[in-house]
């Protein structure tokens, strides 16, 4: 297994700005200290769910702060930046940082977003594939040239490139954030990963893993290439000696930050969007996830695992708010948890 830290950049509410970046930055530093296998940083814009704007730039951050541990986006959205922009950004982080960063992408929402950066609604509802197969394109060719619906220019040199001939260097990894039945079937085609949310239950990624493996193998993609793809679950996770402790940690922090932060959400078109309940949805996402004792941690994630056949982990430890217990929590994971797994 391969467990790693979702870092959201939450800000909870009565907390600054430069407070909740320093609980990210500090958080992915202790991850490495605590012996954990990745760090995931995600990227929202104008709320206070996530208050990294640029996942790409954080990780360059956590990169030079780090030195072993394997450094991923979740995600950088597509339908808000050029893709050949993101792709130089990429081939940058994986090539100085010897091979540890991951570039996760995904379609984000149909949020005021699209229209302060100008990319527009069909960027959000038609454009992803072109802007995804742009992007793979400039990953692993040595020149790329575009013909499409949103993106057109000349062939030009990729420079830095990230995959590298004669020596055999790969370019990064890429993941693709699913949520839907579509976005599963744009990642299968391909052969890219999934990360499945935190908010789907282990029968949920189970199907989506059958669906996925079901239509790459439609797709013509390699029987063994299928069975050894990495997807990725996010997931909760808080450590206590008791779960109903963890629970309490959870209970008394997360429903007013997603109260706050998911209710700063504005779609570019007043389209309706139902929003979760804060307290159920904190109830759900402590029955769903590894929060408890860690003995109960270890079975809650081995249990994941045989239900979906999926190993890699992105665990929200941020979840109390509070700087020194998301460390404990941390190194709780790292000491109590991770040598207890297979």
């Amino acid at each position: 297994m391969r467990v790693g830290a979702f870092i959201l950049a939450a800000q909870f509410p009565g907390q600054g700005e430069g407070e909740t970046l320093h609980r990210a930055v500090r958080s992915a530093e202790v991850a490495e200290e605590a012996g954990l296998d990745d760090v995931w940083v995600a990227e929202h814009h104008f709320v206070p769910y996530g208050i990294c704007p640029s996942a790409v730039t954080l990780a360059a951050q956590l990169l030079g702060r780090t030195h072993r541990i394997g450094v991923g986006t979740a995600v950088s959205v597509l339908p808000t930046a050029h893709p050949v922009a993101v792709g130089e950004q990429a081939a940058l982080l994986h090539l100085t940082s010897g091979g540890r960063f991951t570039l996760g992408v995904g379609r984000g929402g149909p949020w005021v977003d699209l229209e302060v950066f100008g990319s527009g609604l069909a960027a959000y509802e038609e454009g992803f594939p072109e802007s995804l197969d742009l992007l793979l394109r400039w990953l692993r060719e040595p020149r790329v040239g575009a013909d499409g619906a949103r993106y057109a220019f000349r062939d030009v040199a990729v420079v830095p490139r990230p995959a590298e001939e004669p020596a055999g260097r790969d370019g990064p990894p890429v993941v693709v954030a699913c949520t839907s039945p579509g976005s599963v079937r744009l990642a299968a085609e391909r052969g890219l990963p999934m990360l499945l949310g935190m908010h789907a239950a282990d029968e949920e990624k189970a199907e989506m893993v059958a669906c996925w493996r079901r239509a790459a193998l439609a797709a013509g993609r390699d029987p063994d290439e299928v069975a050894a793809v990495g997807h990725v679950t996010a997931g909760v996770a808080q450590i206590a000696d008791t779960r109903q402790d963890a629970k309490e940690i959870l209970r008394k922090s997360m429903p007013g930050w997603l109260r706050q932060g998911l209710a700063a959400h504005v779609t570019v078109d007043g389209r309706h969007r139902a929003m979760r309940d804060p307290l159920a949805y904190t109830e759900l996402l402590c029955r769903l996830h590894p929060v408890g004792t860690p003995e109960s941690c270890v079975d809650r994630l081995a249990e994941t695992a045989e239900r979906t056949g999926i190993r890699r982990y992105a665990l929200l430890v941020e979840g109390s708010g509070d700087l020194a217990t998301t460390e404990e929590n941390i190194r709780r994971l790292g000491k109590e948890v991770l040598p207890m797994l297979p």
